[in-house]
């Protein structure tokens, strides 16, 4: 099994499913947890030095941050329901309490924290959804916290990509810190599968194969791009969808498409 591949498992006695932080991915700047909570179970945390995106993937539930709360937030079933998540942002030196009205399905994005912004619900009609690509390169993205909303470092995306489509495609990098061409940023996928018993493929390569990881995933997986391209494709019948968690040294997304593929935008 791929170092960049973490598979999906049940969740421990806290409800907690996956946990990557800059120590376990030996990069910089983004870490991610994903919680699989019943109802009551809660989760609280402080942020210290860092911000979070808490995004309720699935389910509904009850939300402090700040000194402000939130009850009922989300009630999608899940990504495949047709409509963006429900989210919070939370800066850093600050605390945040989440608690499972129903079974929740809840992401926490993390990032280093800086600047003075306030916490905020991110309810499903502010985030901009669009659709890129054609034929079978159609993807359909939600903004949850893009560049051009207020955070420090954090940006945050879901994308739905239908079956025997590809995403994040054509093969796209964005590993160097040099702005305004391209900008650093080391970035998380949270997979998953409609139906579930379905599978995806993703490749996370660079230019002199000094990394070339082909990965199988399924419903719940997660996977690593510390570098290089890393396009993705859903098998036919089976729609995949990703949270995307960015961050690097400056918040801004500019990515290089590989060149003999560059083609392909024409």
């Amino acid at each position: 099994m791929s170092e960049l591949l973490l598979r999906n498992h049940s969740p421990d006695a806290a409800g907690l499913v996956h946990r990557v932080t800059p120590e376990s991915a030996g990069w910089t700047y983004v870490g991610f947890e994903l919680w699989r909570l019943h109802p009551g179970q809660s989760v609280a945390q402080a942020t210290g030095e860092r911000e979070a995106c808490l995004v309720i993937v699935g389910g509904k539930a009850d939300i402090a941050a700040s000194g402000q709360s939130w009850s009922g937030l989300g009630g999608r079933i899940g990504p495949f329901a047709g409509e963006s998540p429900c989210s919070v942002y939370v800066p850093w030196h600050e605390e945040f309490a989440v608690t499972a009205v129903t079974d929740l399905e809840l992401a926490v994005c993390w990032s280093p924290g800086g600047g003075s912004y306030p916490a905020r619900l991110i309810p499903p009609e502010a985030v901009t959804t669009s659709s890129r690509g054609k034929g079978t390169n159609v993807r359909h993205v939600r903004d949850i916290l893009p560049e051009g909303e207020p955070a420090h470092s954090l940006l945050v995306v879901e994308v739905v990509t239908p079956g025997g489509n590809w995403s994040s495609y054509p093969s796209h990098k964005h590993d160097v810190d040099n702005l305004p061409e391209e900008s650093l940023l080391e970035e998380v996928y949270y997979h998953r599968i409609n139906p579930a018993q379905g599978f995806a493929f993703q490749r996370v390569y660079t230019d002199d194969r000094s990394l070339d990881v082909s990965m199988a995933v399924e419903d719940g997986d997660l996977t690593l791009v510390p570098r290089g391209y890393h396009p993705c494709a859903a098998a036919h019948g089976y729609d995949l969808s990703y949270l995307n968690v960015m961050a690097g040294p400056q918040r801004a997304w500019r990515f290089n498409t590989e060149p003999a593929h560059r083609w392909l935008l024409g």
